[in-house]
C-alpha cells in the first residue's frame, strides 16, 4: 500500500502499486492531461512507471521548462529516426540524444541526405505527431534484444548492447507504432505530446563513437521547443547569430583573419589590434585603481615546474612541448605557476599582503582541431590574468572587492545580465579536503555577503580550487561564461610560497586566481557579436569619417580630419571621387559611429553635417560642438551611437 508524498507535503495512499499517471489522475483530470513525466525519489521516470513502495513524487508538466524541453528533444530524436527509416528503408540508426537547444541522430546510409530529404523527413515527423502514437516501454533479456536487432539489420544497436549493457542486465526498449529503439528513457506518453515546435536544421558528418578509425555516419541536427512561438523565437536568434558571426564580421570590418598555416591563431589587422589595445588600456585603468602591479612571465617553462604545480597531470595533452639542452619544456597554457615564482623572489612579510599582480599573458593550448571556432576557441590567446596573494583573514575582503570589480567591468562593456555559479571540488584535484572546505566556504560567504543569487555546480571546480563563474547574457540572449574567481590553498604550498607572519612563523599565502574578461580574444569575439560589429563610440576603431561631396571640399575635409585627430579622436577622411550616397552606404556597413558630410555649405559655415550609423540626421554642428559630443561619449563609455 504505497504512500505517495507530493512536493507540497500532502500525501496520497493507494491500496496497490500505482503508476505515475494514475496518481496524476487521482489528483485531478487537469493534471492527468497536463502531466508529461514524474520524478520519483528524485529520479525522472515515465508516466507508466509503477510505484510499489512509499515514495516522494513530483509530477512534471510543460511548466517545468528545463525537464520538459529535455523530454521533448529526446522524443523528437526518436520521431526523426522513425521518419527516416520509414522514408529510407535500410538506413541504420545509431545514437540520438537531446542536446542544448535541440537534438540529433546519427544514421548509417550510403547515400547522403540532401536539403530536400530534410524537408521530407520533417514533413513525415509532423505526420507521426498527428498520429499520436503511444510511446511504450518494454524490457527484454539482453540476448533476446541482440537477436531482435540483428534480425532487422541494426548492427550498430547490437554493438551498443554488447558494449554498454553488462551481461545479465535487461535492455530497455521504447516502441511507438511499429518502430522501436534501445533507450533508457524516459519519454513522453505519446508522439502527439511532442507538438509541432520542431525543425530540422542541417546534416553533418560524424564518426561512429567519435573515432576516426570507425565508419563515417550522417548526423541530422534539429531543434525542438514547447510550442511554435518558442521555435520561431529560437530560429530568429539563430538568424541573428548568423548575421552577427564574429568570423564573418572580423573580415568584413577588417579586424582579423585566420588561415591554415596557423590553425587556431588570429592574425590581427590594424583596426582589430586597435580595439584590442583599447580594451587592454581600459583594463589597465582598472588594475591601477584596484592596486595591481603588472608583471610578465616567460612563455616556456621547464616540465618540472608544471609537474610540481599539478598542471602536468591535468593538462599535459593540451600543452605544446619542446626539448632544449636535454630538458623538457612546455609552452605555458596558463600563468599561475609563473606568478608564484615572482612571489617567491625575496622574503615576503604579512605586511606585504595582499599582493596583487596581473599579466596580459599570452598562452597556448593544443585544442582539438574540431573544436576551434574563430576567436571563441583558439590555440593562442591572451588572458587578462591576475593573482592575489593574501592571508586567510584578508580572503573575504579580497573576494568581495573582486566581485565588485567584475560587475563594474562588465557593465562598462554593456552587459547588465550577469549570472553566477559556484563550482565545487572535482573528482581529480590537489589539496586536502580540509583546504577545499575552507575555500568553498569562503566563496559562498563572499557571495552571500553581497546578496547575490547563484547556482551550485558540483564537480566543476578547477583541480586546485573552487571558483565563482560569471556568465554574461548578450543582446540576443546567449550565455557566455567569462570571468572566474578561484580560491587556491594548494598550489602556493606545492610551489613553496610562504610569508613571515606577525608571530615570525612561516605561513603559506592564500592564492586567488582572477580573470575578468577571460580570454581577450574571446571577449572581443563576444563584443563583436553582442554589438553586431557596431562598437560603442569609445571602442570603435574609427569613430568618425569625413566625406566630401565634390573635390571642392577636399582641402576642408582634410582640415576637419586633422583637427579632430589633434583632439585625440580616431577619424579618417574619404576623399574618393565617388557619389556621396555610395560613400555613406559603405561606411555605414563598416559600422562607423559618425559620418561627417561636408559640402559647400559646411565649408562656408565651418561646420559638418552629422549622420549616425543608424541613418539619423543629427544636423549641422561646429567642429567644437561635435568634438565635445564625441569626447563626452568616449569619456562616459556611452553604449549608444
Amino acid at each position: 500500500m504505497p504512500l505517495i508524498t507530493l512536493p507540497d507535503g500532502s500525501q496520497r495512499s493507494f491500496a496497490q502499486p500505482v503508476t505515475v499517471q494514475e496518481v496524476a489522475a487521482a489528483i485531478g483530470p487537469g493534471l492527468a492531461k497536463a502531466a508529461l513525466a514524474g520524478r520519483v525519489n528524485g529520479r525522472l521516470v515515465d508516466l507508466s512507471y509503477v510505484i510499489e513502495q512509499d515514495a516522494e513524487l513530483a509530477l512534471l508538466t510543460f511548466k517545468d521548462e528545463e525537464t520538459a524541453l529535455e523530454l521533448l528533444r529526446h522524443d523528437a530524436a526518436h520521431v526523426m529516426a522513425q521518419a527516416v527509416q520509414e522514408l529510407y528503408p535500410g538506413t541504420q540508426v545509431t545514437i540520438g540524444p537531446a542536446i542544448e537547444n535541440g537534438f540529433y541522430y546519427d544514421f548509417a546510409r550510403p547515400e547522403p541526405f540532401s536539403p530536400e530529404d530534410l524537408e521530407h523527413i520533417e514533413a513525415r515527423m509532423h505526420e507521426i505527431v498527428k498520429q499520436d502514437l503511444p510511446i511504450v516501454r518494454e524490457v527484454m533479456e539482453r540476448e533476446a534484444a541482440k537477436r531482435l536487432f540483428a534480425e532487422i539489420g541494426e548492427h550498430y544497436k547490437v554493438e551498443i548492447i554488447d558494449e554498454l549493457i553488462p551481461e545479465g542486465e535487461k535492455v530497455s526498449i521504447y516502441r511507438q507504432g511499429d518502430w522501436f529503439d534501445v533507450c533508457r528513457g524516459p519519454h513522453l506518453p505519446s508522439t502527439g505530446r511532442l507538438g509541432h515546435g520542431f525543425k530540422l536544421l542541417k546534416v553533418a558528418g560524424a564518426y561512429w563513437r567519435g573515432d576516426p578509425r570507425n565508419p563515417m555516419l550522417q548526423r541530422i541536427y534539429g531543434t525542438a521547443w514547447r510550442n511554435k512561438q518558442e521555435l520561431d523565437e529560437y530560429l530568429h536568434r539563430l538568424a541573428e547569430a548568423e548575421r552577427r558571426d564574429h568570423r564573418k564580421l572580423g573580415r568584413q570590418l577588417d579586424l582579423f583573419h585566420f588561415q591554415d598555416e596557423a590553425p587556431g591563431m588570429a592574425f590581427w589587422h590594424p583596426k582589430g589590434r586597435l580595439v584590442y589595445r583599447l580594451i587592454e588600456s581600459y583594463m589597465r585603468e582598472r588594475l591601477a585603481e584596484y592596486g595591481y602591479l603588472e608583471v610578465e612571465t616567460p612563455q616556456v617553462l621547464d616540465r618540472s615546474l608544471w609537474e610540481r604545480s599539478g598542471h602536468w597531470d591535468k593538462f599535459a595533452a593540451a600543452m605544446f612541448t619542446t626539448r632544449l639542452d636535454e630538458r623538457d619544456f612546455a609552452v605555458k597554457p596558463m600563468n599561475c605557476p609563473g606568478h608564484i615564482q615572482i612571489f617567491n623572489q625575496g622574503v615576503r612579510s604579512y605586511r606585504d599582503l595582499p599582493l596583487r599582480i596581473a599579466e596580459f599573458g599570452v598562452v597556448h593550448r593544443n585544442e582539438p582541431s574540431g573544436t576551434l571556432h574563430g576567436l571563441m576557441r583558439a590555440r593562442r590567446f591572451t588572458q587578462d590574468d591576475a593573482h592575489v596573494f593574501c592571508t586567510e583573514d584578508q580572503l573575504q575582503t579580497e573576494v568581495g572587492t573582486l566581485i565588485e570589480m567584475v560587475f563594474r567591468t562588465y557593465r562598462d562593456f554593456g552587459f547588465d545580465q550577469i549570472e553566477l555559479a559556484l563550482s565545487l571540488r572535482p573528482e581529480q584535484r590537489v589539496g586536502s579536503d580540509a583546504l577545499w572546505d575552507k575555500a568553498e566556504a569562503a566563496l559562498a560567504q563572499a557571495l552571500s555577503d553581497k546578496g547575490l543569487d547563484y547556482r551550485i555546480q558540483p564537480g566543476e571546480g578547477a583541480f586546485y580550487g573552487p571558483k565563482i563563474e560569471f556568465t554574461l547574457r548578450d543582446s540576443i540572449g546567449r550565455a557566455w561564461q567569462c570571468g572566474t574567481i578561484q580560491v587556491d590553498f594548494a598550489m602556493p604550498e606545492r610551489l613553496g610560497a610562504s610569508y613571515v607572519a606577525e608571530d615570525n612563523t612561516r605561513r603559506t599565502p592564500v592564492m586567488i586566481h582572477r580573470a575578468i574578461l577571460g580570454s581577450m580574444e574571446r571577449f572581443i569575439g563576444i563584443l563583436i557579436e553582442h554589438y553586431a560589429g557596431a562598437f560603442p563610440v569609445w571602442l570603435a576603431p574609427v569613430q568618425a569619417v569625413v566625406l566630401n561631396i565634390t573635390d571642392r571640399q577636399a582641402d576642408y575635409a582634410l582640415n576637419v580630419t586633422n583637427t579632430l585627430r589633434d583632439k585625440g579622436f580616431r577619424v579618417e577622411a574619404d576623399l574618393r571621387n565617388e557619389k556621396i550616397g555610395f560613400k555613406i552606404r559603405e561606411h555605414t556597413l563598416q559600422r562607423v559611429p559618425y559620418l561627417l558630410v561636408v559640402g559647400d555649405r559646411e565649408v562656408e559655415s565651418h561646420g559638418v553635417a552629422v549622420r549616425d550609423r543608424q541613418g539619423q540626421d543629427l544636423g549641422t554642428l561646429s567642429l567644437d560642438a561635435f568634438g565635445e559630443q564625441l569626447r563626452q561619449a568616449s569619456r562616459a563609455r556611452s553604449l549608444s551611437a
